[in-house]
């Protein structure tokens, strides 16, 4: 399903609403909507982008925090991606992470996703890619955001 022909929010013009998501992505909104209620317990926000090189709307979600010595810092924890009908959420780690992130709380199909994710890059990073088609919201997105919070801070 993953097809950027598909891909939505391409008028760079128009900021993306929840009005408008909710026509855009039909049953898989409840979900969207989870993810937004649960942002603030994680200690983070999202914020929505234009993205020239894919002439589309993206969110990132990002942790703020004070380290000790007052420097305020920030750290992308995810990605957002919205298609007809659903979307996306991809965590991106670097891959010498990858076998301490199969530690995680996870299900087998998550652990599955991080193992078979593709590498890209000069400094090797992967995503764990999420596909919400449905009203839920899996869980383990939150603790892959939790884990992505804590590595390399």
């Amino acid at each position: 399903m993953n097809n950027h022909e598909h891909l939505q929010l391409r008028d760079p013009n128009v900021i993306p609403t929840d009005e408008l998501l909710r026509q855009i992505l039909g049953d898989s909104y409840a979900a969207y909507e989870t993810l937004q209620e649960t942002l603030p317990g994680l200690e983070m926000e999202q914020e929505w982008q234009w993205y020239t090189p894919h002439k589309a709307w993206f969110a990132k979600g990002q942790h703020f925090w004070t380290t000790a010595r007052g420097t305020k810092k920030e750290k992308n924890l995810y990605w957002l991606h919205v298609f007809e009908g659903y979307f996306n959420v991809a965590v991106w780690f670097k891959e010498k992470n990858r076998a301490e992130i199969l530690n995680a709380d996870v299900n087998e199909t998550t652990k599955h996703l991080i193992r078979e994710a593709e590498t890209y890059g000069k400094m090797p990073t992967f995503p764990v890619v999420f596909e919400i088609t449905t009203s839920e919201l899996p869980a383990d997105i939150c603790e892959l955001i939790e884990w992505k919070k804590r590595l390399e801070r």
